[in-house]
């Protein structure tokens, strides 16, 4: 009893240790784990870690974990060695392959990939017809036999040659090939799940409708005013100050009028042609490490500016904000892939080369377009240049005019509103074959967006709702453009 206890538990611990393995790996090859990774739950507040640095920890012990139990095989003989050769071979294959990728050493990846695929389907078949001749010896030697038809009836076990399904002429060879198929079939199954995680893939859809992308059509009504008329004796003992008869002033009174649906095509609403029935316009944040990208995320600033882009162009809208990670873009195929990501914060961007690569493939490949706000100093416009400067170095940043289309439609911005201008007064951006990829605002917008505005002059938040539905609906109609000519429309 007391030898039997610590193999059980050594078995259970290996069983559970290649469980957290087998998870974490899953996870690396879905994204799921956070861009950072926030020790809260440590006790650690405000204290995280960069994803890639817990994949580097965590697949370093892993391939170090496989050298040792190479090293213990090598002492052992038999069926035990190789059982320690089997256990390390997936420790050691998954680790080299997580080197390459984070090298990008796309090739040398490819090709790892593909030879640890091919030897763990031998070794599984190697097992498996070691397992079943094992089976077979152990009846053979204790002369356990089938032999009458009543009995083969009773044996549905594929592990015995003698199960009735083989029948009774060349019975190990049909057990061998079925065995052979079967575990092709559950192999195969698995790699096509295994090969759909990194591609649980994730949808985007614009809603469907039409409508124009031009400026809100406005009227300036002129409305007069007429003051009280004194009538004067100028016979009276009473002096009083005459004041002409015919004092009036003219008073402007602006009203906007949603003359036509906001979108793109010909849809009866607001939406656009290349949009679905289920598709509506989300507000999405990115998340990335080394700053606050949460800075007054979720209820306030986000969700009030997807409330009023609903309330301004009759677009469907999803009911709560959103955030991703950049690694997590991945899982949006092109045609499928949110038209804007917002982006906040006041400290340090941190992005490794893998995120560079994806950020840009997101922006050039996918039609996206960034947001970038600055959210409190002017370090972090410097964070944001730098950054663009390794996802796209071959753009230049210009400002951004105010007679751009993007400053005119649908709102016509009078001046760039901000709350407080940390990064300069002049809206940047990066365009490339004549669409922003990205709109950099130097100035908070989103504490105007916030409940209470930071307090700041009812004219200036309402241009800044109005700038954050121009950016909205400029990178969703280029994004529609570019689908209805995917579509060859």
């Amino acid at each position: 009893m007391n030898s039997a206890r610590p193999s059980r538990l050594k078995l259970v611990s290996i069983v559970a240790a290649y469980a957290v393995w087998v998870v974490v790996v899953c996870a690396w090859m879905a994204r799921a784990i956070p861009t950072i990774i926030r020790l809260g739950f440590l006790g650690l507040e405000g204290r995280f870690i960069p994803g890639d640095t817990f994949y580097d920890i965590f697949f370093g012990l892993a391939g170090l974990c496989g050298l040792w139990l190479v090293r213990q095989g090598r002492r052992l003989k038999g069926p035990t060695r190789y059982a320690k050769y089997t256990l390390a071979f997936p420790l050691l294959w998954q680790a080299s392959v997580y080197a390459a990728d984070r090298f990008e050493f796309a090739i040398v990846r490819a090709k790892l990939a593909d030879f640890g695929l091919t030897g763990l389907f031998v070794v599984g078949l190697v097992w498996i017809i070691w397992y079943v001749e094992r089976r077979w010896n152990e009846r053979f030697h204790h002369g356990i036999h089938l032999d009458s038809t009543e009995k083969r009836k009773r044996d549905w076990n594929p592990l015995h040659p003698e199960a009735w399904y083989y029948g009774r002429h060349n019975a190990k060879l049909h057990q061998s090939l079925a065995i052979l198929a079967n575990y092709s079939l559950l192999f195969f199954l698995g790699f096509m799940l295994s090969s759909q995680l990194g591609g649980c893939q994730e949808i985007y859809e614009l809603p469907a409708g039409g409508g124009k992308h031009q400026t809100i059509a406005q009227t300036v009504k002129i409305q007069k005013v007429i003051k009280k008329k004194f009538v004067i004796n100028p016979y009276s003992s009473i002096i009083m100050a005459t004041r002409p008869i015919d004092d009036v002033k003219l008073q402007l009174v602006e009203k906007t009028a949603h003359k036509y649906s906001i979108g793109q095509g010909e849809g009866d609403v607001s939406g656009y042609a290349g949009g679905t029935a289920m598709g509506k316009t989300r507000f999405i944040r990115l998340e990335y490490a080394g700053g606050d990208w949460d800075q007054d995320f979720g209820i306030g600033a986000d969700l009030n500016m997807l409330i009023q882009f609903n309330v301004r162009t009759g677009q469907k809208t999803a009911d709560q904000t959103e955030s991703r990670t950049i690694s997590q873009l991945d899982n949006f195929p092109a045609g499928k892939s949110p038209p804007l990501m917002y982006m906040t914060g006041q400290r340090s961007i941190t992005l490794s080369k893998s995120e560079i690569k994806t950020l840009r493939e997101y922006l050039f490949d996918k039609q996206g377009m960034l947001f970038i706000d600055n959210g409190g100093s002017s370090g972090f416009h410097s964070q944001a240049f730098a950054m663009m400067r390794l996802v796209a170095p071959e753009i230049e940043p210009v400002k951004v005019p105010l007679d751009d289309i993007i400053h005119r439609v649908p709102y016509q911005i009078p001046f760039l509103p901000y709350v407080s201008p940390h990064g300069g007064r002049d809206a940047w951006g990066w365009k490339l074959n004549g669409r922003w990829v990205c709109y950099y605002h130097p100035g908070d917008i989103g504490d105007a967006w916030s409940d209470g505005h930071s307090g700041v002059r009812t004219e200036v938040w309402e241009a800044c709702y109005q700038l954050g539905v121009n950016v909205m609906a400029y990178a969703n109609d280029e994004y529609a453009k570019w689908l209805m000519a995917r579509m060859g429309k």
